[in-house]
């Protein structure tokens, strides 16, 4: 089978990342070892790609996180009001207790 030479060069990229299938990367690899500047400029462009890229969320760790993050929000509400009015009642007990002590004789 005769493959056209640009076909070869729009599919590099994806064989150099690694994205092609099996049969696809045997092609290459055959079309390769008959165009020796193809070659070349293939083993050129081979950078090495880290394997610790993180993989992205799916719909359910985001809806986790989102229920997490609501949460949280919810929890530091419910303190924030508790301390809000404890200082509130402090406050007006302190405020109480003075007017009690000057209506006393």
């Amino acid at each position: 089978m005769n493959i056209p030479r640009t076909i070869i060069v729009d599919l590099l990229p994806l064989y150099l990342a690694g994205e092609v299938s099996q049969e696809t990367r045997e092609l290459i690899e055959q079309y390769l070892q008959t165009d020796p500047e193809l070659a070349a400029l293939a083993n050129q462009s081979a950078i090495e790609l880290p394997r610790d890229v993180p993989i992205p969320l799916t719909q359910e760790d985001e809806m986790k996180a989102l229920n997490d993050a609501k949460r949280f929000m919810f929890r530091r509400t419910v303190i924030i009001t508790v301390v809000a009015t404890f200082m509130v009642l402090a406050v007006a007990g302190g405020v109480f207790l003075v007017f009690v002590m000057r209506m006393l004789p």
